[in-house]
C-alpha cells in the first residue's frame, strides 16, 4: 500500500440521510428505521468480512446491536437537520491480513473512539476481486454519553445577560448565580413605535413599556458541548489521520513491509506531483466493461505527467551530481536542462489549448444548460397548473359563466406561454445537438467532467510553471560555474549534443501523448526557451568571439611568415 485515505464526512438527516440506512449498508444487513418506518435491506450486497460494534464504559450492554444502538440514536435526535454520527472510511493496507486489518482498528477505536466517550460501529469491505480495494466504514456516535451512560446535551441554551452595559452569554446553571451578582435576562418589549431587547429594571424606567416575549434572548446556536465541539473539529479529523498513519506505519514495518504512508497533502509534503481523483465504483464498473471512464483517463494521464516529471527530476540530478570541472560534463547538464524546459514549455502549451478548447465550449454550454434547465421548470409549473385549471373547470357548473370565461381565459394564455417555451426548449436542444432530456443529461455530465479536467489542468499549470522556474534557476547555476571556462569550446561541445538532447525530449513526449503529440507545439516550446535563455544573444557573442579569435590568429601568422621575417631582417 503506497497510499494513505481518510474520508470523514457526517450523516445528516438535512442532507436526506439515516444513520440506520448507513449502518445496514456498511454492515451489509437488514435494520428497521423506526423514526421513519422504513426497513433497510442491504443482506444481497457482498464483500463485508468483518462487522462489530464497540461501546465505550459506561454505555448500555444491550448497545452492542447494531439495531438499538441507532435506535438510541435516532429517537434522541428531535430535529428534522439533526447530525447523526460521523462517517469515516478509510483504507486498509492490501498487504496485510483480516486479523492484522481487526487489531489495526481495534487500536484507532480505542485511542480515538470509545476512550473519549463515543461509540463505534466498525466493518471492514474487501470487494471483488479481493485485495484490490480493502476499506473500513466506521460509524461513529455524535453525543458524548454521561457515567450513567445517558446522552449529554449537544448544546445548551445560553442566555444573553446584561448588568449594566455589559452583555454576557450564560447557561441555566451559570445564571443562578450570575443572577445574585446582579445579571439580568433580556425580553423583547415595545415601547411607542419600536420594539427592542430590554432587561427588566430598564423597562420598569420606560413610561408605557410592554413585554411582547415570554422567551429571552439567547445566542443563535446556544453553548456547544466541549465534547461535541472537539469531536466536530478541524483539529479533531487532523488527529484521526495523524493517528492512522501512525497506526498503517507501525503495522507495515513490523510485518517487514518498506512502504510508509503520508496522511499530508501532496503541498505540505512539497510535492510537485499531481494528486489523482477518486475513481469511484461506477467508473471502475465502465472501465472493467471496456467502456473508457474520463475519471480513469484523467488519473492515467496525471500518472503519466507523475511519472515523466519523476524521470526528469532524477536524470537531472544525476548529471548535476555528477558534472565536474570538465566541458563536456557540463556542456551535457546544460544541454539536458534545456530538453528539461522544452519539455515543461511543450507541456504548458499544450495545456493553454486545452484550456482554451475547453473553457471556449463550457462558457458556450453553461448559460445553454442552465437556460434549459429553467425553462423544463417552468414548463412544469405552467402544465401542472394547467391541468388543475382544466379540472377547477371540468367541475364549474357551466352556469356560471363569467368562472367559465376566466378559467377559459387562464388556461389559454397558459397554452401560449407553453407554446412558446416549447419552442424556445427545441431551439436549446438544437443548440447543444440533442434530441431530448437524456442527451441533455449527457451533455450536463460531459461539461461536469471537463470542468474537473479543467481545474486539474490548471493544477498542473502552476505545477509546470514552478518547475520550469526552478529549471531556468538551475540554468543560471550552471552558467556562473562554466564562467572560468573557455565559451566557444563550451558552445561546440553544447552545439554537438544538442540535437540528440531534443530528440530525446521529443521521444518521451511522444510516449507521453502518443496520438496527441503535436509538432507546432513543439516548435513553440523550443522558440519559447531559446527566448528565456537569450539564445540569440549567446549566438552572436560565439560568432563575435570566433571572428575576434580568427583574426588574432590571422595577424600571428601573418607575423610569424618566413617572407615578413626576411624583410624585417633587410631592413
Amino acid at each position: 500500500m503506497n497510499y494513505f485515505h481518510l474520508e470523514a464526512k457526517v450523516v445528516s438527516r438535512g442532507a436526506g440521510r439515516s444513520v440506520i440506512a448507513a449502518a445496514a449498508y456498511a454492515s451489509c444487513s437488514r435494520l428497521y428505521n423506526d423514526y421513519d418506518g422504513l426497513t433497510h435491506d442491504y443482506t444481497r450486497k457482498q464483500g463485508c468480512l468483518y462487522s462489530e460494534v464497540f461501546l465505550p464504559q459506561y454505555a448500555p450492554e444491550n448497545w452492542k446491536d447494531r439495531q438499538v444502538l441507532w435506535e438510541a440514536v435516532e429517537s434522541v435526535e428531535k430535529t428534522k437537520d439533526s447530525r447523526l454520527a460521523r462517517e469515516l472510511v478509510v483504507a486498509l493496507p492490501a498487504e496485510l491480513s483480516l486479523d492484522d486489518w481487526k487489531n489495526m482498528l481495534e487500536r484507532f477505536i480505542r485511542e480515538q473512539g470509545t476512550d473519549l466517550g463515543m461509540c463505534a460501529d466498525v466493518n471492514i469491505h474487501d470487494p471483488y476481486p479481493p485485495g484490490h480495494n480493502p476499506h473500513s466504514h466506521i460509524l461513529f456516535t455524535m453525543r458524548p454519553l454521561d457515567e450513567y451512560g445517558k446522552w449529554q446535551a449537544k448544546t445548551q441554551k445560553e442566555y444573553l445577560c446584561k448588568r449594566g452595559e455589559e452583555e454576557c452569554g450564560f447557561t441555566a446553571d451559570e445564571f443562578k448565580v450570575a443572577k445574585t451578582q446582579g445579571w439580568e435576562k433580556q425580553y423583547m418589549y415595545q415601547f411607542g413605535e419600536k420594539k427592542g431587547y430590554l432587561t427588566p429594571s430598564e423597562a420598569e424606567k420606560i413610561e408605557g413599556c410592554i413585554r411582547t416575549s415570554k422567551t429571552p434572548k439567547s445566542t443563535r446556536y446556544g453553548r456547544q458541548n466541549p465534547l461535541t465541539e472537539l469531536w466536530n473539529s478541524e483539529e479533531q479529523i487532523f488527529a484521526w489521520r495523524k493517528s492512522w498513519e501512525m497506526i498503517i506505519n507501525e503495522e507495515q514495518e513490523r510485518h517487514g513491509i518498506v512502504d510508509r504512508v503520508d496522511c499530508r497533502s501532496h503541498a505540505a509534503r512539497g510535492l510537485t506531483e499531481q494528486p489523482t481523483v477518486h475513481e469511484g465504483y461506477h467508473a471502475r464498473k465502465l472501465e472493467s466493461m471496456g467502456i473508457v471512464s474520463d475519471r480513469c483517463e484523467l488519473n492515467r494521464q496525471i500518472r503519466a505527467d507523475n511519472k515523466l516529471l519523476r524521470e526528469l527530476k532524477a536524470s537531472v540530478k544525476k548529471l548535476m551530481d555528477t558534472a565536474k570541472n570538465t566541458i563536456p560534463s557540463l556542456a551535457k547538464a546544460m544541454e539536458s536542462l534545456r530538453a528539461k524546459m522544452i519539455i515543461f514549455c511543450y507541456q504548458l502549451g499544450y495545456i493553454c489549448k486545452g484550456k482554451s478548447s475547453i473553457s471556449k465550449y463550457v462558457d458556450a454550454a453553461d448559460p445553454i444548460l442552465e437556460r434549459y434547465a429553467e425553462l423544463k421548470q417552468e414548463i412544469r409549473e405552467k402544465s401542472s397548473e394547467q391541468k388543475s385549471l382544466r379540472s377547477e373547470k371540468k367541475g364549474t357548473s357551466i352556469f356560471n359563466v363569467k368562472k367559465q370565461m376566466e378559467l377559459s381565459q387562464r388556461i389559454a394564455e397558459l397554452t401560449e406561454d407553453l407554446e412558446e417555451l416549447c419552442s424556445e426548449r427545441t431551439m436549446l436542444l438544437n443548440q447543444l445537438d440533442c434530441a431530448d432530456d437524456k442527451e441533455v443529461k449527457k451533455v450536463k455530465t460531459s461539461v461536469s467532467t471537463m470542468k474537473d479536467t479543467l481545474k486539474n489542468l490548471e493544477a498542473k499549470e502552476v505545477q509546470f510553471s514552478a518547475e520550469l522556474d526552478a529549471a531556468q534557476k538551475e540554468f543560471a547555476s550552471l552558467q556562473e560555474q562554466v564562467a572560468d571556462f573557455d565559451p566557444i569550446d563550451l558552445y561546440n561541445a553544447r552545439q554537438a549534443i544538442r540535437s540528440e538532447m531534443e530528440q530525446d525530449a521529443v521521444h518521451k513526449l511522444q510516449e507521453r501523448y502518443t496520438d496527441e503529440y503535436s509538432y507546432i507545439t513543439m516548435v513553440d516550446g523550443r522558440r519559447e526557451v531559446s527566448l528565456m535563455l537569450d539564445e540569440y544573444a549567446e549566438e552572436q557573442r560565439i560568432q563575435q568571439l570566433k571572428q575576434e579569435q580568427q583574426r588574432k590568429f590571422q595577424q600571428e601568422r601573418r607575423q610569424n611568415h618566413p617572407l615578413k621575417k626576411q624583410k624585417d631582417r633587410e631592413r
